[in-house]
């Protein structure tokens, strides 16, 4: 070969040459395996962006179906934690109506009648305090006696001077009671004192209230502030006037006031009418929550 070439031939420059094929061969060969591998990468990261949107979508369907089915779950047991709580508030009541003397919230002026074997299930003895200075009757139904406890101290607090005269009596007490008015009163004697088994002091919820300054008395308690502090606050402590002015049963007894529950008291008070003169089946609708 060095036959065929010049004499003087530079095989630096072939060289070159040869260098520069062997160079721009090997960039032409990278840059095309380099698209080709870019290719190959995209394809791929567009094989799992794909992948990923698919998985994405999978979870956020599940995490509805999920959620879905959750807030069902969630929902049937709030419905079944309302059933629950009515039938266990049901359940209450009907224990406590059962256990709840019936006769507690009847009319018995002249109405309904207690026999001679009746009494309060309990008694509590009222505080020495408040009593009056001649009482001999100053018991009252246990779960009444909290109640009034409330009413004198709160009328106490507010200076005044609130005794009870005359609670609880028994039938025969009572009946005794009578027969002692029916000697001295003859037959008006019927338009304050009621027959045995007639008498709210049966019950033990009714109350004769006096003051210090009648020394016992009843006549003329209307005339006393304590009286207007009743009027006024006694519904609060569930207590209620038995024979305003006007009554169909006694004459008008300003110290007379029987213990029916808050509820009820607080309903005649708001309404401005008299147990006497509401209708049986409501008045025993308030039975339950009586000592409530």
């Amino acid at each position: 070969m060095k036959d065929l070439l010049p004499k003087n031939f530079d095989w630096t420059i072939l060289g070159a040459i040869l260098l520069g094929l062997g160079f721009f061969g090997a960039f032409f060969y990278t840059n095309y395996h380099y698209q080709v591998l870019s290719q190959d990468m995209e394809a791929r990261e567009n094989s799992v962006n794909q992948s990923l949107n698919s998985l994405d979508t999978k979870i956020k369907d599940l995490a509805e179906i999920f959620e879905s089915t959750l807030t069902a779950e969630q929902k049937k047991n709030r419905t079944l934690k309302r059933e629950l709580d009515d039938i266990t508030e049901a359940v209450d009541t009907l224990g406590r109506v059962a256990t709840t003397d019936r006769d507690l919230l009847k009319k018995y002026s002249k109405t309904y009648f207690l026999n001679e074997n009746y009494s309060p299930l309990e008694l509590d003895a009222i505080d020495p305090e408040f009593r009056g200075p001649t009482s001999g009757n100053y018991q009252v139904l246990a779960d009444v006696a909290l109640f009034l406890e409330d009413l004198f101290d709160a009328a106490k607090e507010d200076g005044l001077a609130l005794l009870g005269q005359s609670a609880y009596r028994s039938f025969g007490t009572q009946s005794e009671l009578k027969a002692s008015y029916l000697v001295t009163y003859g037959s008006g004697a019927n338009k304050f004192s009621a027959d045995q088994g007639y008498s709210e002091h049966q019950l033990g919820t009714a109350i004769d209230f006096t003051n210090s300054g009648l020394g016992g008395q009843l006549e003329g308690f209307d005339r006393t502030p304590e009286y207007l502090w009743l009027l006024e606050n006694a519904h609060k402590y569930g207590f209620i006037l038995s024979y305003p002015a006007g009554n169909a049963y006694y004459k008008f007894e300003p110290w007379h006031w029987r213990f029916v529950g808050v509820a009820l008291a607080k309903k005649l008070h708001a309404d401005n009418i008299h147990f006497y003169d509401m209708d049986q089946r409501v008045i025993d609708s308030y039975l339950v929550q009586i000592f409530d």
